[in-house]
């Protein structure tokens, strides 16, 4: 099997792909200003190891949000 092209995905594909595209693009923008703008006392462990495990698809910024912070 060959990886789809764009040409080749109807509509309803093109418009599910932009739409999760956009939704991870904000989530790694939120996590990211988020843990810049947080002193480093409230967050769970290094900042930059959670800078980095931000990028990681959706998986990231949601582990950030709900591990990395502290309460």
């Amino acid at each position: 099997m060959s990886k789809k092209q764009w040409s080749d995905m109807t509509s309803t594909q093109k418009t599910g792909t932009v739409v999760l595209v956009g939704a991870q693009v904000v989530m790694i923008a939120a996590a990211l200003v988020n843990l810049r703008r947080q002193p480093e006392e409230q967050i769970t462990g290094s900042k930059r190891l959670w800078a980095a495990l931000s990028l990681v698809n959706f998986i990231g910024p949601i582990a950030y949000f709900l591990l990395g912070r502290k309460k």
